[in-house]
């Protein structure tokens, strides 16, 4: 069930939420209510990802859908109850034994996904402290955040978008067929070694054309020093420390690796969370900077544009009827409008909610009026508000003294005023 529906299941009106308060502003949102196409609160206006409202289970079913009809199917369960797959997470449980006054007690760590490997404990410490997935920590809530961000679910399923048309679910449906076959990948965690000794058909070795007997003399002249070689990270161009494990991607080849802080999108340079990835033209993506490089994304419900009409405003793309007002979602095209915070605000909602006041008469300044402003005062420019605090005297053109929001033509007014 999405969470739209979930809401309406629930019963809850435009003026109710439900789920934990927002964790980017705590002290403003009294819980989660989804916008019904934004993907965002009602309450804050911030992302589902910053409010702990999504199970487990339903991001693993997003996930398990993402690898359904690839190569990845062996990471994915399907459920007898209703066929949907879901994503077999790898889930790591370290214990160590504790050493207490009268007894031993068993410390528990879990890891909410650790790869499927032997040296998944090493690969974890790789990782920055913040960002490991230890249940219940800071890392968790990043992986899980990461999750949201990277894999949104309207860029791989028409069913969670807002409105397609029949051509444009049969596009999304043939642009993620192409995705999932082209692009789409699962890092792999090895030791360098490892990779060495499964033979040179998968590691780049420079040098001459290895069918003559010259190539091969000097292949094995070199085995000894090959051995020695320090391997370099893809990403950082440092080496790799011997007997540290090392991430492969196999759609970049065998001949690349990378240390498991450095398997980044190359966008947004964060940790390709479970390392899923995407490359394209020699470089790794997120999903979402993946599909950003494909197809333009709508800055107001965050949807992949499939349309051939759209809008582009502010050097960002729209559909057509979703470029209103981020306040009362009012439609803008013909319209004044103001940015504010990146996003558009018409008018009437700039005045009531954003539009600063005037240190003189009091009122709100229209974005369309001149203004004088210092510092974080501000005043209409006009001979009735922009005065001298004492005598009252215009300043407009003049020099001015000013102090705590208020300013004074002369050394003399502001004495008579302190």
């Amino acid at each position: 069930m999405d969470l739209e529906n979930k809401v309406k299941k629930m019963g809850l009106g435009h003026e109710q939420g439900f789920g934990a308060p927002c964790l980017k502003c705590k002290e403003k949102c009294e819980g989660f209510e989804l916008h019904f196409w934004r993907k965002i609160c009602r309450n804050c206006k911030c992302g589902q990802e910053e409010h702990d409202v999504l199970l487990s289970n339903e991001e693993d079913r997003k996930v398990g859908k993402l690898f359904e009809d690839t190569k990845y199917t062996t990471l994915i369960a399907k459920l007898k109850s209703d066929g949907i797959p879901m994503y077999k997470r790898n889930v790591m449980i370290l214990t160590n034994p504790v050493a207490a006054k009268k007894n031993v007690s068993i410390n528990t760590v879990t890891y909410e996904w650790a790869p499927p490997v032997q040296n998944q404990a090493l690969y974890m410490q790789m990782l920055p402290k913040e960002k490991q997935p230890v249940a219940g920590s800071e890392g968790a809530q990043y992986r899980k955040k990461q999750l949201a961000k990277q894999l949104p679910a309207h860029d791989q399923d028409p069913s969670k978008c807002h409105e397609l048309s029949p051509r444009e679910v049969k596009e999304m449906e043939q642009f993620v067929k192409k995705y999932k076959s082209e692009a789409l990948g699962v890092g792999d965690v090895k030791l360098p070694c490892e990779m060495d000794a499964q033979g040179p058909k998968q590691m780049n070795i420079p040098g001459g054309d290895r069918s003559t007997p010259a190539a091969v003399g000097a292949m094995e002249d070199k085995s000894a020093e090959h051995k020695r070689t320090q391997y370099s990270c893809y990403c950082c161009k440092l080496s790799m420390k011997e007997g540290d494990p090392a991430i492969y991607a196999e759609r970049a080849g065998y001949d690349k690796l990378w240390h498991p802080a450095c398997f980044v999108c190359s966008t947004c340079h964060e940790l390709l969370v479970d390392m899923i990835y995407f490359w394209k033209n020699e470089k790794l993506y997120c999903g979402r900077h993946y599909c950003d490089s494909e197809k333009p994304r709508c800055a107001g419900c965050d949807e992949l544009i499939f349309s051939n009409e759209y809008t582009q405003a502010e050097n960002q793309n729209w559909h057509l009827k979703h470029f209103c007002c981020f306040d009362c979602d009012s439609i803008l095209a013909g319209e004044i409008y103001v940015m504010v915070n990146d996003k558009p605000v018409c008018k009437p909602c700039y005045v009531k909610n954003h539009a600063v006041v005037c240190q003189g008469c009091h009122n709100a300044i229209d974005p369309e009026v001149q203004r004088v402003t210092y510092n974080n005062f501000s005043w209409h420019a006009s001979t009735e508000c922009f005065l001298c605090s004492c005598c009252s005297k215009c300043l407009i053109g003049q020099k001015f003294m000013p102090v705590e929001g208020m300013v004074f033509c002369s050394v003399e007014c502001k004495k008579r005023m302190s």
